[in-house]
C-alpha cells in the first residue's frame, strides 16, 4: 500500500498579535477597523511593520500570505485529490494546524485571514464539530514528527544536497511505495534560517536549486515532480 506524503510548512509566520504589542497604536487602530480585539487579529508585516520591529525575530514573522498560497497550492493538487498528501502548518509559536485533505481554503486572502483568526482563537473549524476540517494543537516540530511517526524526515534547505526535482521525487516515491512515512519540511517564513533546534532534527537536507526559492515554488516543484512519476501518475489517474 502506498503511503501518503506528509508535507509540513514549518516555522510559519502565522500567529495572532502577540501580547507585547497589543497596545501599539497601529495595532489598536487596525483592530478597531476590523471590529475585533487586538488579540484576535493575525499579525501581518504589511500592516504592522512598525510595531513588529519590537518583536524578537520580527523579520521571520507576520507573513500569513505565504501559508495561504502554499495551502492553496497543496490542497488543490492532484496528489491531494488522490488522497496521497497530508498537510500540516507548524507555526513560529509552536502551534500546529492539522488539515483534513478535503479542506478547501478560501482563495480570497481576506477570507483566509478571517478563517485563520477564527481557527487560532477557537481551536477548530467548524467550531464544536466532531470532525473539524482544521484544528490546532500545541506541538513543537519534533513532537509533530513523532506524532506522525515519520520514518524519513527531509528538510528542504538552501544548503542541503543539491538534487534535480526528478531525482528527488524518485527517492521520495520509492519510500512511499514501500509504505514508509515520508515527511518533507518546507520553511514558511520570508527571511533568515530555521531555528537551530529545527536544523538538529534533520540529517537529510535537500535543495532543488542553487539559489534560495520561495516556499510555494519549492512545494510546487516537489508535488509536480512526484505527480509526474510513473507509479504515482498511474494511481492518480486511476483515482480520477
Amino acid at each position: 500500500m502506498v503511503s501518503p506524503l506528509h508535507l509540513i510548512i514549518a516555522e510559519a509566520g502565522l500567529e495572532l498579535v502577540p501580547r507585547e504589542i497589543e497596545g501599539e497604536p497601529s495595532i489598536i487602530a487596525y483592530a478597531k477597523r476590523r471590529r475585533k480585539k487586538p488579540s484576535e487579529i493575525l499579525l501581518d508585516i504589511s500592516v504592522h511593520y512598525k510595531a513588529m520591529k519590537k518583536l524578537d525575530k520580527w523579520f521571520k514573522r507576520g507573513r500569513p500570505d505565504i501559508v495561504h498560497v502554499a495551502m492553496l497550492l497543496a490542497l488543490s493538487s492532484l496528489l491531494n485529490l488522490a488522497n496521497l498528501l497530508r498537510l500540516y502548518v507548524h507555526t513560529v509559536k509552536d502551534i500546529v494546524i492539522f488539515v483534513d485533505p478535503k479542506t478547501r481554503i478560501p482563495r480570497n486572502y481576506n477570507r483566509f485571514v478571517g478563517l485563520m483568526e477564527q481557527l487560532l482563537v477557537i481551536g477548530s473549524v467548524p467550531p464544536s464539530s466532531s470532525k473539524p476540517l482544521l484544528w490546532v494543537e500545541s506541538l513543537t516540530l519534533h513532537q509533530l514528527i513523532e506524532k506522525i511517526k515519520c520514518t524519513t524526515p527531509i528538510l528542504m534547505h538552501e544548503k542541503g544536497a543539491l538534487l534535480k526535482p526528478s531525482d528527488f521525487s524518485k527517492y521520495v516515491v520509492e519510500k512511499m511505495l514501500k509504505s514508509e512515512v515520508v515527511c518533507i519540511v518546507v520553511g514558511g517564513f520570508q527571511h533568515g534560517d530555521f531555528e537551530e533546534s529545527t536544523l538538529k532534527l534533520f540529517k537529510n537536507r535537500v535543495s532543488l536549486h542553487p539559489t534560495s526559492l520561495e516556499a510555494w515554488s519549492v512545494i510546487s516543484m516537489i508535488i509536480n515532480s512526484i505527480e509526474s512519476s510513473e507509479d504515482i501518475s498511474r494511481i492518480i489517474w486511476g483515482n480520477l
